[in-house]
């Protein structure tokens, strides 16, 4: 048998951390990290390229064992209940790990996604409901999700038939969003939120974000520059929280740094 979930009711999460890091093969991913958030906030990780901000997302949402301190998602602590923690977190927009396939259509990525989060956490009684049922569940969850995401199909080239490929960036980081929130999940993993977005598509996402976290999901996002009113998290060596908000690009140190730090810690 799987570990049982949290027993906290549903909805956001609170999420903290003291002194927690983790070292990967290349040395310190991040170091030092402490933050305190309560249910439904929305949590910006925030600092420069290479500065760990990817690794400490996966951290926090599991996916990446810490080397030292510990971190805790509503009632689970973290290294000891990671599996816990991604059974009630999900994540959009990492790069290599929940890629979109551009050859795919945005429908073909919804179906399996749906498909998949009915197999893995989907009693064995609704597993045997009628197929209509079935469909009909499935149906609902994704046009909750996109709904939640911003995402409206009529308005694409093809509508469902659009291939990610013809995604304009804004789409694709709805669709991504999208797909994760068809898990329902309470804690809410977003990287590379405002890279290569323009102002206005940058305050129109971190509006999305805020809304999702309050109407259900604990959001952390990993982000160049912060927004005001968010619990500001920064990777920067020597900093918390960053006195001043400081914009800058990832590139790819962070994509080199979060393959070296699953290598190092066994995880994907």
């Amino acid at each position: 048998m799987g570990e049982p979930l949290s027993t906290d009711a549903g909805g956001g999460v609170a999420v903290g951390a003291e002194k927690f890091g983790l070292k990967g093969p290349r040395g310190w991913a991040f170091r030092g990290v402490g933050f305190e958030a309560e249910p439904g906030s929305l949590i910006a990780i925030e600092g420069p390229s290479g500065s760990g901000r990817t690794c400490l997302l996966l951290a926090l949402t599991g996916r990446m064992k810490p080397s030292e301190g510990h971190a805790t998602v509503g009632s689970l602590r973290l290294p000891k209940r990671m599996a816990a923690v991604r059974r009630i977190s999900a994540l959009a927009h990492v790069p290599g790990v929940t890629d979109l396939d551009p050859a795919l259509t945005v429908g073909e990525h919804l179906r399996e996604r749906a498909l998949l989060q009915r197999r893995f956490d989907g009693s064995l009684r609704g597993l045997l409901r009628p197929r209509a049922e079935r469909t009909a569940a499935a149906k609902l969850r994704i046009d909750t999700a996109l709904a939640a995401a911003g995402l409206d199909r009529e308005e694409l080239p093809k509508g469902s038939r659009t291939a990610v490929r013809d995604l304009d960036r804004l789409q694709a980081l709805r669709l991504s969003l999208a797909l994760a929130l068809i898990g329902r999940p309470r804690l809410l993993g977003v990287d590379d939120t405002d890279l290569k977005l323009s102002d206005a598509e940058r305050a129109e996402m971190w509006t999305l974000l805020r809304s999702l976290a309050e109407s259900g999901s604990t959001v952390v996002a990993v982000c160049s520059e912060a927004p005001q009113g968010a619990v500001v998290v920064s990777t920067a060596p020597g900093r918390t929280v960053p006195e001043t908000n400081t914009a800058s690009e990832k590139n790819t140190d962070d994509d080199k740094e979060t393959a070296d730090a699953l290598a190092g810690t066994g995880r994907a």
